[in-house]
């Protein structure tokens, strides 16, 4: 089940972009949102304020890739990040059965493999550094990772 909701920024001034309207697209990503409010070390942070056009590899066309964090550290430097289940950063199994879901599970990976590929290149460009975090990434940064 996904979980999605608006988040209430309490921290209007460190949000770069319109505070009354983020949203988080899982509880992950909720988290992550307090994590960023809290942390003294970030001086400012925003959920899908960047976009960045990429070409998707199922189907070659161009596609808009919302990235889920973009923030600014108090030292100047700057992460974009990918929250996403450490599952999903590896190829599925194909060995492991044939179904309309592996079908499904191989497209999704494609398709955010190209939009890593295409982040990657825009941060290196920029500067900035891209990040993809799972579970333990969040865990491992103190961020309480919140389970159904």
């Amino acid at each position: 089940m996904a979980y999605k909701g608006k988040f209430k920024v309490t921290k209007p001034k460190k949000y770069g972009g319109d505070h009354t309207n983020v949203t988080y697209r899982s509880l992950w990503e909720r988290q992550a949102f307090k994590w960023c409010e809290a942390n003294p070390n970030i001086e400012l942070w925003a959920s899908e304020a960047l976009v960045i056009p990429y070409i998707c590899e199922t189907d070659n066309k161009q596609h808009k890739y919302y990235t889920d964090l973009q923030i600014k550290w108090k030292d100047g430097s700057v992460t974009v990040v990918e929250i996403k289940p450490a599952k999903e950063m590896s190829p599925p199994d194909v060995t492991r059965r044939k179904s309309k879901g592996l079908l499904k599970e191989v497209f999704t990976y494609k398709k955010n493999i190209s939009k890593w590929k295409y982040a990657t290149a825009y941060c290196v460009k920029q500067g900035w550094k891209f990040e993809i975090w799972n579970e333990h990434t969040l865990a491992a940064k103190g961020i309480k990772v919140l389970r159904k």
